[in-house]
């Protein structure tokens, strides 16, 4: 594998509520954008973090742990295994917003690529987001939990309609909102030299599709490189929110 990441608080922001983390005995990778207003943002996304990666520890250590959730008879062991592993990141940022007050009606978007012997699983829950580069293309293979999407899925937004829309930073599903969450995942079989861009929306929603891909075409050899180039462009075009960025690319 070849991994990169990096993260910066942006122009406007006076700290940074994103996390990021690089799993590599599992090759698991993920991007966690925090809300909640003061330090409860990214108390919730390093919550997910640590929580996935304890998990992913415990059932590597000992495969025959009890699991919290019971397992989907009709998906893998892997796709279960994440999947667990999220909710319960989920159940354990929604107690600690109710336990204390400090940190009431905080959560986190989430993004994560897992690969395995056969592939990859990709899962998420919020607006962050996963692209794949592949062949000259970028294509957004997650699907925004938000107000905004869910109007364009509705009433068919026109595109003017869709940059004027007034509540563009709602989103609908995130990490702790609720008891439970209902996680979206995929699975694909890359191709050799395909990447994994997982991006918090301070990235997205700075650069275009195609200025997100040629910045990654241009240092393909260089993941990191490619990374610090997408944030320095982000924050070029107004860094108005935190920005958080991952390249995963199995060699």
């Amino acid at each position: 594998m070849e991994v990169a990441g990096e993260t910066n608080v942006g122009m406007k922001r006076n700290h940074n509520e994103d996390t990021f983390s690089v799993f590599e005995d599992e090759n698991l990778y993920v991007v966690c954008d925090g809300m909640g207003g003061h330090a409860s943002g990214e108390v919730a996304s390093q919550m997910a973090v640590e929580c996935l990666k304890t998990f992913f520890k415990e059932t590597r250590e000992d495969p025959e742990a009890t699991w919290p959730y019971k397992m989907d008879r009709s998906r893998r062991y892997e796709e279960n295994r994440l999947i667990t592993g999220i909710k319960l990141a989920n159940l354990r940022i929604h107690e600690a917003s109710k336990r204390e007050t400090k940190y009431h009606g905080m959560g986190t978007t989430l993004v994560c690529v897992y690969y395995v012997d056969e592939g990859a699983y990709l899962a998420h829950v919020g607006d962050s987001r996963i692209y794949r580069v592949r062949a000259g293309a970028i294509d957004q293979i997650s699907e925004d939990h938000s107000l905004l999407n869910d109007y364009i899925k509705m009433k068919k937004l026109s595109q003017q309609e869709i940059e004027n829309f007034p509540h563009k930073n709602v989103i609908v599903r995130a990490l702790g909102m609720k008891e439970s969450v209902k996680v979206d995942t995929f699975f694909e079989t890359p191709k050799p030299g395909d990447i994994y861009l997982l991006c918090s929306d301070g990235l997205s929603g700075e650069l275009a599709d195609a200025k997100m891909l040629e910045i990654v075409e241009k240092h393909t050899k260089d993941l990191q490189a490619a990374c610090h180039a997408l944030i320095e462009e982000a924050n070029r075009n107004g860094g108005h929110d935190n920005i958080t960025v991952v390249l995963a690319r199995r060699q």
